[in-house]
């Protein structure tokens, strides 16, 4: 898949005329629907999209080829995010409310009880160990302050997943490194819950966030991993369509080999 061409036709053609005249005589060509120029992504001629101009070395820098493949991997851990932040808040709304009617949820809880027993027996499920049900349970011996506190850290956590979700889903550098370090933080505790017991949810939450730091350092090259941002910009300036025709220009010229 030439990810390319699936980058202008999602985001649109992005061209640049530089003010140097024989690289723009290069990236630019005649045709009936006016003067057509080199697209920076997927290198095809184009009169619409995006337009530039101004000295070759201030091109813009766009993502090409496996970059943009590395985007859409990046957006698919931004949903997954944003899913966590509307669970957490959600969740935080829900503690927040349950301060102020404590007694009633109670009571709402104790009438649903019998029809949850009869259906984690139907599913094979024991209620008597079920921590999702005992942290309920606890939760009504909790006291006002205690709540508003969980209902806090429950809305800083989903907060911090917003964050990240927006952040990936740009494709920023500042939320490569916000969801690196929010993600490495809570790798320690995971690691201890999995020692108390192993189930496929806590492993698969793991694995997920483990793949997804070792995949922003390594690819993104965060904290100075292989050469950090100089060499990524680097990268990205020897694969784009202005750095390959100069490139070209130089080889042609003569004396050189």
């Amino acid at each position: 898949m030439d990810w390319s061409l699936f980058g202008c036709a999602r985001n649109g053609h992005v061209t640049y005329a530089p003010s140097e005249p024989e690289l723009r005589e290069r990236l630019a060509a005649p045709t009936a629907a006016g003067l057509a120029w080199r697209c920076l992504r997927c290198g095809a001629f184009a009169t619409d999209g995006q337009h530039g101009s101004g000295p070759a070395a201030e091109a813009p820098l766009v993502r090409r080829g496996k970059e943009l493949r590395s985007e859409l991997l990046l957006r698919v851990f931004s949903v997954e995010r944003f899913l966590r932040f509307l669970v957490l808040g959600a969740a935080a709304y829900g503690v927040w409310r349950f301060r102020y009617d404590k007694a009633g949820v109670q009571r709402a809880f104790n009438d649903a009880l019998p029809v949850i027993r009869d259906l984690y027996r139907s599913l094979g499920f024991d209620i008597a160990h079920s921590k999702l049900l005992g942290f309920i349970q606890h939760s009504f011996t909790l006291n006002s302050r205690a709540l508003l506190y969980l209902a806090a850290g429950l809305a800083v956590y989903a907060v911090i997943e917003l964050i990240e979700a927006v952040g990936l889903w740009l494709g920023r550098r500042w939320g490569e490194y916000f969801a690196m370090v929010a993600t490495s933080v809570f790798i320690p505790y995971e690691i201890y819950d999995l020692t108390v017991k192993v189930t496929w949810l806590r492993v698969a939450a793991f694995m997920v966030n483990l793949l997804l730091v070792i995949y922003l350092v390594w690819t993104k090259r965060l904290f100075g991993v292989r050469g950090g941002k100089r060499a990524y910009d680097a990268r990205l300036r020897a694969e784009s369509v202005i750095e390959v025709e100069q490139a070209a220009m130089l080889a042609a010229e003569p004396g050189r080999h």
